[in-house]
């Protein structure tokens, strides 16, 4: 009977050790590890004292994305203020109006707009 007690204690120590510290049975989010900025120097550029780091005199070059960028942001913003110019009125007063002067049109009240007087 002892033997038995040391083999199923023996085999538990085992089956616990081999799980990590402080396991809970619940999985992480990610399986990768989480990455971290390696090594031991500074990431902090120290300033040059140069607006946007061009020296005066020297030209600015232009990335390749900022013309696509610009011509992109710009023609966008000019298509949408001209569609929202010529966007058809659906407001409910506008409807309302249009409706209560065909009806009046129609009973005769209100002559109609179109018909030329000679």
């Amino acid at each position: 009977m002892q033997s038995l007690r040391a083999a199923t204690s023996a085999s538990r120590a085992l089956a616990t050790r081999s799980t990590p510290l402080g396991f809970t049975g619940a999985r992480a989010f990610s399986q990768s590890r989480a990455m971290r900025s390696g090594g031991h120097e500074s990431h902090y550029d120290p300033p040059s004292g140069w607006l946007f780091g061009v020296k005066p005199g020297e030209k600015y070059e232009k990335e390749g994305w900022e013309g696509l960028t610009y011509w992109g942001l710009c023609g966008t913003m000019v298509l949408g203020v001209v569609a929202y110019a010529f966007k058809p009125d659906t407001s409910i007063q506008t409807w309302a109006l249009e409706e209560a002067r065909r009806r009046l049109e129609a009973e005769g009240i209100l002559p109609d707009p179109d018909t030329k007087k000679d």
